[in-house]
C-alpha cells in the first residue's frame, strides 16, 4: 500500500472518530433533553437543540414517548453504526483485507444502515400522521430527513459486503490450493 493511500486511510479513521464523538454527544444530549422534558419542562429551552415537545406531552403522552423513542433510537443506532465502522478500521489489515471478520462487519454495517433508514422512514410517516391530527412537529423533521439516503446507502454497502464475502471465499480457495 502506498504512503498516500495509508495517509488517506488514517485521515478517514480520524474523520470517523470525529463523527462518532459528535453522534455520541448528540445522543447523550437528546437523552438529557428527554429526561428534562419529563421532570423539568421549563428548563428545556436551555438544553441541546431546544427540542421542546411539552405541548405534545400535554396533549398525548403516547405521541410524546413515541416520537422521542424514534429520536433516541435513531441517534443511538447512528452512534453504534460508527462504532462498528471504527472497530472495523482498527482491525482491518489492508495488505490482506479479504477475511471473515471484515466481511461480517461490512454486512453488519449494511444491516444497521438499512434499519436506521427504515426506522427513520417510519418515524417520518408517524410524524406526518401526527401533523394531520394537529400536532406541531416542525422541530422533528431534522431527525429523519435522510431516511432515503440511509436506505440507498444500505443497498450499496450490502453489495460491497457481498463482494467481500465472495472475495473471502476465493481467497480461502486460493490458500487451500497453494
Amino acid at each position: 500500500m502506498s504512503k498516500r493511500s495509508n495517509f488517506i486511510f488514517k485521515g478517514l479513521h480520524i474523520v470517523a472518530w470525529v463523527i462518532l464523538v459528535g453522534l455520541c454527544i448528540e445522543a447523550g444530549g437528546l437523552i438529557v433533553n428527554f429526561i428534562f422534558s419529563i421532570y423539568n419542562p421549563d428548563f428545556v429551552q436551555n438544553l441541546y437543540q431546544k427540542l421542546d415537545l411539552s405541548e405534545m406531552y400535554n396533549r398525548s403522552k403516547g405521541a410524546f414517548f413515541g416520537m422521542y423513542s424514534f429520536i433516541l433510537i435513531i441517534a443511538m443506532l447512528k452512534a453504534h453504526l460508527f462504532y462498528i465502522v471504527i472497530r472495523l478500521m482498527h482491525k482491518i489489515d489492508l495488505s490482506k483485507p479479504f477475511n471473515n471478520y471484515v466481511s461480517q462487519q461490512i454486512t453488519k454495517i449494511s444491516y444497521y444502515t438499512f434499519f436506521i433508514g427504515i426506522l427513520s422512514h417510519i418515524a417520518r410517516q408517524t410524524a406526518k400522521n401526527l401533523l394531520h391530527r394537529g400536532y406541531v412537529i416542525d422541530d422533528l423533521d431534522q431527525f429523519w430527513a435522510d431516511s432515503q439516503a440511509f436506505i440507498l446507502m444500505a443497498a450499496v454497502i450490502y453489495v460491497i459486503a457481498t463482494i467481500f464475502a465472495k472475495g473471502v471465499e476465493i481467497q480461502n480457495e486460493n490458500d487451500l490450493t497453494v
